[in-house]
């Protein structure tokens, strides 16, 4: 059974394409995050996923039923799709009980949708609150309630946009642990629209990025962030430290160093992306391999990690440095650096 398919959809506003050909798939119970900065397209896709928006080019199928594409719309409320959105969109006329039976549309008897609504209160932990309006709620309230009556109904997919943006972070992260939890308890199909990159790694089976309209990489968490197909991919999941260099029989020489070009052609200008957590820092006296001479400009613990700027000794250029844990060397310790080969990565300049 396939939860969600997007066949090759493409999708214009005013002549604008924002969403160019785009093809995903959803199996039950996988989450996919669909991640990218802003404008990119993510959110007209899963408005189009949902019935948002009629279908102009290629096909949706839900739940293994065509309901877009080929002349064919089926209007969001009959997609047996289950959608939670930024503002939660709860009504405020309704106690917390009546919104969330409020989403069982089956025909059940008020009574039975009201017994479903209560069930689904206690998965989310909010079943003292049925009788509270919504605007007594906080917003991390607010959005287990939104979830519930999404919920509630039993959809084989559900559709999130930006579902935990607006909430403190430190409440964040636990609503996010509890609602990965309780989706794959339900086994729902799931597709997320994040523009964070931190979010589509903490919860998603498969990450999808999009940039441009258009699905430029896809994979599980740990293959998007430790092989990316481009710059774009490697500096959407971090920060980097960018140099120029050029191949000189499969190596390129930079100020941190000299690193394998992957096989990329000699004489050809390329771009080494550095990441912060990359570069290591050793006593002067170490003499280690490949080393170079640095000092440390600033340093601040910043909680589980210390951020380092380091001012190389050859050329005066400043880079960026995570050091785990709380021990951040001195500012002007002179120190040597060196790389760590898988957080370092080389794209021919016209990749970019």
């Amino acid at each position: 059974m396939v939860g969600l398919s997007l066949e090759n959809i493409t999708h214009a506003f005013d002549g604008n394409v924002v969403v160019d050909n785009v093809s995903l798939r959803v199996d039950p119970g996988e989450v996919i995050c669909l991640v990218g900065p802003s404008g990119c397209g993510k959110s007209t896709t899963l408005r189009i996923a949902a019935g948002l928006e009629e279908v102009q080019q290629g096909q949706v199928i839900v739940n293994d039923k065509l309901v877009g594409g080929g002349g064919r719309h089926v209007p969001p409320e009959l997609r047996g799709v289950g959608l939670v959105f930024q503002d939660y969109a709860l009504f405020p006329h309704l106690k917390v009980l009546e919104n969330v039976a409020f989403g069982i549309t089956d025909g059940r008897s008020s009574d039975t949708r009201k017994q479903a609504a209560r069930a689904m209160l206690e998965k989310v932990g909010l079943s003292h609150l049925e009788n509270a309006f919504p605007h007594t709620l906080s917003g991390g309230e607010q959005q287990r309630v939104a979830l519930a009556r999404a919920l509630a109904p039993r959809p084989g997919l559900m559709l999130m946009d930006e579902p935990f943006s607006g909430l403190d972070i430190g409440l964040r992260d636990k609503i996010r642990d509890d609602t990965l939890a309780l989706l794959k308890e339900l086994g729902a199909a799931t597709l997320l629209v994040t523009h964070d990159p931190e979010e589509a790694m903490r919860m998603a089976d498969r990450v999808a990025l999009m940039r441009e309209g258009r699905l430029v990489q896809e994979g599980p968490p740990n293959r998007v962030y430790s092989n990316p197909d481009s710059p774009f991919c490697c500096t959407f999941f971090s920060n980097v430290n960018r140099l120029e260099s050029i191949v000189d029989n499969g190596l390129a020489k930079t100020t941190l160093g000299i690193v394998e070009a992957n096989e990329i052609g000699n004489g050809v200008p390329v771009d080494v992306l550095v990441r912060p957590e990359a570069i290591k820092i050793h006593e002067p006296a170490d003499g280690a391999v490949s080393a170079v001479d640095a000092t440390v400009v600033s340093s601040r613990v910043l909680g589980p990690y210390s951020l380092v700027y380091l001012q190389a000794a050859s050329d005066g250029r400043v880079f960026e440095a995570r050091l785990a844990g709380i021990h951040a060397p001195d500012d002007g310790t002179r120190c040597t650096v060196t790389l760590d080969p898988s957080q370092v990565f080389v794209f021919p300049t016209s990749s970019n």
